[in-house]
């Protein structure tokens, strides 16, 4: 999901709000940056001349600790410091079938959340240079993981892109929840729980506050489209290792947001905004019923009191607040929004059009060390991660010699290494090169 390596923007100047900075990054139409791609003679990655890759975690190929298949599906992707070096990365596998599909997340005692589903995380080790060195079970019997997001205390929040209720699919427990996966303690991923003060609908991707505790979710749906959502922590929560574990199931508020245009006029859905630097008044509806026990969250507010988009994708927290991206609709290829909490506006950053480039809509997202973001690209022909760079430009950092989307782009603390996956089968990239 990601811009495009088509990407063009409706204004010359548009851009990226870029983190601690004041200035808004220019973009220009690709090719620029980093120079043209160079096919793979193993048909897998074509990355600018100077850079390469080695294969982290391949479905069906590598092996977990404990002598199984990796999974497949790789989707949404978080990454932390190792102790002495290299990277630790919680990988989604974003498998919607029931138990006993191919290359299902391994059900090992004690990290099963339902024996009914496939899904769930792997664990990841690489060293400094992007090597693999391991890869174990983080969550299992989980359904659907697609995004999520780091938190500020160390730890992956994995999303359910799914609302399956127990029955369906032969699933044994509710699903579209999102869990904590705490890639350092394994004894914090003994006996799962879902994070249900989270609320419970299709969960794509969400990102957190580091000053207030709040989370910022996107939801993937349609019938009607979904919505972007604030939870707001009860009085004293202070985020750490296991505070949401230790949440009530009500705790904090959960609601979703309102825009209102400059005339104080509600906008129903993001795709009216046609013009980068589209700014909005945003306010907060409480959700009646989180759990969705009678009726879908998205469909208990009207259309009327929120606001919709179609396809709300990608969420990473950076500058000062949180980038959401909003994907291909009727009115637009993919935008990408940054909410300020401080100022409670919703500005329009990266407007994607597909007049002249046909360019399809961005999906995940991550802040780059090196300035501006990267985006992963889940579109209609070949698909490119792609870099928005703070010297004024958007260049083609790879493309997927196999088709699939990207997905999970992230780099290392330490900027030296990008990882990103092609989510079918399911393979992890370590991207090194000349970062700049």
């Amino acid at each position: 999901m990601g811009i495009s390596r088509r990407s063009f923007l409706r204004r010359s100047a548009a851009g990226v709000l870029l983190a601690g900075s004041t200035d808004v990054l220019r973009v220009a139409a690709p090719p620029a940056g980093y120079g043209p791609l160079v096919d793979d003679p193993a048909g897998r990655l074509a990355l600018p001349e100077g850079f390469g890759y080695v294969v982290v975690s391949e479905a069906g190929v590598t092996s977990l600790e404990t002598g199984e298949p990796t999974p497949r599906n790789h989707d949404g992707t978080g990454a932390f410091a190792a102790a002495g070096g290299g990277t630790v990365l919680v990988l989604n596998h974003e498998i919607r079938e029931g138990a006993g599909t191919e290359h299902a997340v391994p059900h090992l005692d004690g990290l099963v959340y339902d024996p009914g589903a496939a899904g769930g995380c792997t664990i990841v080790t690489a060293d400094a240079r992007g090597r693999r060195v391991s890869e174990r079970v983080g969550i299992a019997g989980t359904s659907t993981n697609c995004a999520g997001g780091v938190t500020p205390w160390q730890t992956w929040l994995t999303c359910e892109e799914t609302e399956a209720r127990a029955g369906e699919r032969g699933y044994g427990r509710d699903h579209g929840y999102v869990f904590e996966v705490d890639p350092f303690d394994r004894a914090a991923l003994r006996d799962p729980r879902p994070v249900k003060a989270l609320g419970r609908f299709i969960h794509e991707a969400l990102a957190v506050d580091p000053a207030t505790g709040a989370i910022y979710l996107t939801e993937d749906a349609s019938g009607p489209n979904g919505l972007v959502y604030r939870w707001s922590p009860p009085p004293g929560f202070r985020g750490a290792r296991g505070a949401l574990r230790a949440l009530g199931d009500a705790d904090g508020v959960l609601a979703a947001m309102r825009c209102t245009d400059e005339a104080g006029e509600h906008v129903d859905d993001l795709s009216r905004a046609s013009a980068v630097g589209t700014a909005y008044a945003v306010e907060w509806v409480e959700v009646p019923d989180r759990d969705a026990r009678e009726e879908s969250v998205r469909r208990q507010l009207d259309d009327a009191r929120v606001t919709r988009a179609h396809k709300l994708e990608g969420a990473w927290w950076g500058g000062g607040g949180a980038y959401l991206v909003s994907s291909y609709s009727d009115g637009h290829r993919g935008q990408v929004w940054h909410y300020d909490p401080r100022r409670s506006t919703f500005t329009l950053k990266l407007l994607f059009t597909g007049e002249d480039d046909g360019a399809d809509g961005p999906d995940n997202i991550s802040v780059s060390p090196h300035g501006g973001v990267i985006i992963a690209e889940d579109g209609g022909g070949s698909n490119h991660l792609v870099a928005a760079s703070e010297d004024g430009t958007t260049s083609r950092l790879a493309r997927s010699e196999r088709g699939s989307e990207f997905t999970g782009p992230v780099f290392s603390a330490d900027g030296r290494v990008l990882f990103a996956n092609v989510q079918v089968p399911g393979t992890m990239f370590a991207i090194t090169g000349p970062w700049r």
